[in-house]
């Protein structure tokens, strides 16, 4: 019964032509019912029978078709059931009343179902614009950028108000003779505009401006309010996370540069005093070659830091040997700290209040190979990518590793791991210390610049930089580095590089 009353009274009737149509069938359909019944009951009793038919096309296609179905089934009935039958002529004045009645009915019938199909419209439209309401605040409050998000908002605004065009401008737009311009405004701030095509019906355009417009006024302020205070938040986060790295940073000059700086100029003073032996003085000398070279690499650290950040370090790719790489990166690391062995105990006060912590030498093997043992399979593929971005990520690992090894020997194992056929796969290097192994909770932390876990033996720790430049130099040139660890059994660093097709 629902779906019959929600046929009748649809918001938007069927067309006219249809109407026509149905009104005539619909006659036609009572004027055949009325003959059986005429054989139980008196024929004059019987016009209500089409009664039937014009409540039906009245409630369904409005007044005037109704009229039309209630002046046709009065010729109806006259002309097939009264006497004289065949003929349109009315005996009883009766009959006439009959007809009054059917007109009655259909003017009463078509203007009840025209003020619920009214009020059924509007109350379509109402949830059309809270539906409309809503997926507009998800739109426009999801935290994305206002100025992004106002074409998907408008398209949505067009659509379900079934607009020929709509668009919703930050700036103040007048319309002209292809648009109407709605002010958005907040008091006397203006918010924006809201532009739909002039052939908007004017239905349409006083349903803007009396509820569409409002509800748009009160949304893009939150937007906007929202995104003013996002953007005060992120700047704010911005502010104490440079703050933390300036922090950091001065934290790492005041120590890591520092520390080398005091130990040259005491270096350099003691060579300057009389009666040191020439083996004495080369061993100064030699002091000071070595804190010059980690004052070099903790710049370079700090320069590689901030290209990495800037997005400054694109790699210049080339065909690179692994081997060659680690190589270099080793012999980076040669020698290592002088000892101060022979030196008189007056140079060692010195050294010691200048801050350096040298340490100790391995047994003295070419190019490191006493503090590193390198595995490397035979006929390694070459990798694409920039060399001497690969040689800083290395060293700073491997300079991690012995300085957290506490003094056993460090293992480099590279090898190759291709896929099913072939053609393409991974070049892993393995780094592998003996140190005291990193806590899982410091996994990922030990890659965060500055971050310092404290784990290294002899009292030694960085600055805090390497393992983050080596990541991202990784990272720049397709690969991956992470690290592997328990503690108290060591931590292994794994790089792991795309190979290509040479």
């Amino acid at each position: 019964m629902s779906r019959v009353l929600g046929f009748l009274l649809a918001p938007t009737p069927p067309s006219r032509r249809a109407g026509g149509l149905s009104a005539i069938a619909a006659v036609a359909l009572c004027t055949l019912i009325v003959y059986p019944l005429k054989q139980i009951a008196p024929v004059v009793s019987l016009g209500v029978v089409y009664l039937l038919a014009v409540l039906v096309v009245s409630l369904t296609w409005g007044a005037w078709l109704g009229a039309f179905t209630a002046l046709l089934s009065a010729a109806a009935f006259n002309f097939f059931h009264l006497p004289p039958v065949g003929r349109f002529t009315v005996k009883d004045p009766d009959n006439w009343v009959a007809l009054g009645a059917f007109l009655v009915v259909a003017a009463l019938t078509s203007s009840v179902a025209e003020v619920t199909r009214a009020r059924t419209r509007e109350a379509l439209e109402r949830r059309r614009e809270a539906d409309l309401a809503t997926e507009m605040a998800r739109v426009l409050l999801r935290g994305e950028s206002l100025a992004e998000v106002l074409p998907t908002a408008a398209a949505r605004m067009a659509q379900a108000l079934e607009l020929p065009s709509a668009a919703i401008a930050m700036e103040s737009v007048e319309g002209d003779a292809r648009s109407v311009a709605f002010p958005l405004r907040e008091g006397d701030r203006r918010l924006g505009t809201l532009v739909v095509g002039a052939e908007t019906s004017e239905r349409n355009l006083h349903r803007l401006q009396e509820r569409v417009v409002p509800a748009l006024e009160a949304l893009l302020s939150a937007a906007l309010e929202r995104e003013s205070l996002q953007a005060g938040v992120v700047e704010t986060a911005a502010l104490r996370q440079a703050d933390v790295v300036k922090t950091a940073l001065l934290r790492a000059v005041s120590h890591d540069l520092r520390s080398p700086l005091t130990a040259i100029s005491a270096a350099g003073e003691a060579i300057a005093l009389p009666g040191i032996s020439a083996a004495e003085r080369e061993e100064l000398a030699s002091v000071i070659v070595g804190e010059t070279r980690r004052l070099s690499r903790l710049v370079e650290n700090l320069l590689d830091l901030s290209r990495l950040e800037a997005g400054a370090a694109e790699p210049r790719t080339d065909w690179v040997s692994i081997e060659e790489v680690l190589s270099a990166a080793i012999e980076d690391l040669t020698p290592p700290a002088p000892a101060r062995e022979g030196l008189a105990p007056e140079l060692v006060a010195i050294l010691d209040e200048g801050g350096t912590q040298a340490v100790p030498a391995s047994p003295a093997t070419p190019n490191g190979a006493g503090e590193f043992q390198v595995s490397i399979d035979r006929d390694l593929p070459l990798v694409r990518a920039d060399s001497t971005q690969l040689e800083r990520a290395f060293v700073n690992v491997l300079e991690n590793a012995r300085r957290h090894s506490g003094g056993h020997p460090v293992s480099v194992r590279a090898r190759a791991v291709r896929t099913v056929g072939g053609t393409d796969g991974r070049l892993i290097v393995r780094v592998v210390d003996r140190g005291p192994g990193i806590p899982p909770a410091q996994l990922e932390r030990v890659f965060e610049p500055f971050y310092k876990a404290g784990t290294a033996r002899g009292g030694r720790r960085g600055s805090g930089l390497g393992l983050a430049i080596a990541r991202g130099f990784t990272e720049a040139n397709g690969g991956t580095l992470h690290v592997e660890s328990l503690p108290g059994q060591g931590a292994t660093f794994v790089f792991e590089l795309p190979l290509e097709t040479a």
